[in-house]
């Protein structure tokens, strides 16, 4: 059973330390690579853990009075290492009490336990990050719809872009979203049936997770109009989207491009069409101001022209 018992001991990365009521060591196992006993040196917490260590563990035994008291004491022994110490009196079948300590490594659960910590304070930035969003986007759309139905109407489809770029910016372990899956989620969504009229070219760049939100909504915003204003469906004529790496006075930056054709305009129809298209000021205001990035916005009589350009290393 001694050999059962070490290997068991091996494989929970633990150390057993067994002494007897004066304090002398009868037993110690697997013991941490991080301490050593020096030869003929006899066995102790203090030979073996240090002084400061030894004086924590004397302290912790000497509130120990009766079989079955046991205590915990957990330390840092540097190099970003944690030991936890478990100390129990313990009467064996000879009726002698004996001090039984286990040593266990719990640095990789510390280490767990900080990454879990960081990972909730992402998820709650992100969050009210989130909640600020929608906040905003009501307010907006709020401001410029003139019945609750409209309202509802726009409301929802925006918080459902939204969403939609959260399950992206989710499955990418919050890396951020791909451009052209971010386009792929407005076009199915609206225009399956003529996704060929919506055609991509450029790089498939990977936007971080705050840009992935608002360049996802401002696709929504541009697919939403041009199916609910535009003639490119009965006319079958495709719109150019574009996503490309520029360099500027600013630095390396990003710019989305949506050229989306028309039909002769009249001058009356062209007016229409602006008052029509131009109620929101999600492309124009929202979107350009969350990325830090600036936004053109044209209807001229044969298209309708969107540029965002945004830095590549934007986020919230």
């Amino acid at each position: 059973m001694r050999e059962f018992f070490i290997t068991a001991l091996i494989d929970m990365n633990a150390c057993l330390i067994l002494q007897d009521r004066e304090g002398h060591y009868v037993c110690i196992t697997t013991l941490p690579g991080h301490w050593t006993l020096k030869p003929g040196v006899l066995p102790g917490d203090t030979a073996i853990f240090g002084a400061g260590i030894g004086a924590r563990l004397a302290e912790l035994k000497a509130g120990l009075s009766k079989p079955g008291d046991r205590a915990e004491l957990e330390i840092a022994a540097g190099d970003d290492t944690y030991f936890e110490f478990r100390c129990r009196l313990v009467e064996m079948g000879n009726h002698e009490v004996y001090m039984m300590t286990v040593v266990i490594d719990r640095t990789e659960d510390r280490r767990r336990e900080r990454l879990l910590r960081a990972l909730l304070r992402e998820v709650s930035h992100r969050s009210k990050n989130l909640l600020a969003i929608i906040q905003s986007i009501a307010s907006q759309t709020a401001r410029y719809s003139g019945t609750l139905e409209t309202f509802l109407s726009k409301f929802r489809g925006r918080l459902h872009a939204l969403s939609q770029s959260q399950d992206l910016i989710t499955d990418s372990s919050w890396r951020g979203a791909y451009f052209r899956d971010l386009l792929k989620q407005q076009v199915d969504r609206y225009v399956q049936e003529n996704g060929d009229l919506v055609r991509v070219s450029g790089e498939d760049i990977l936007l971080t997770p705050n840009a992935s939100l608002h360049v996802g909504l401002a696709l929504h915003e541009l697919v939403v109009n041009a199916v609910s204003h535009g003639d490119f469906l009965a006319r079958r004529r495709p719109i150019e989207v574009s996503c490309e790496r520029i360099e500027t006075g600013f630095g390396p930056q990003i710019r989305m491009t949506w050229v989306e054709p028309l039909g002769p305009l009249g001058d009356e129809a062209l007016v229409a069409a602006r008052t029509a298209r131009f109620g929101s000021t999600v492309l124009e205001r929202v979107v350009p101001s969350s990325v830090n990035g600036r936004a053109i916005h044209r209807l001229e009589s044969d298209e309708v022209r969107y540029e965002l350009t945004f830095s590549q290393d934007n986020e919230e």
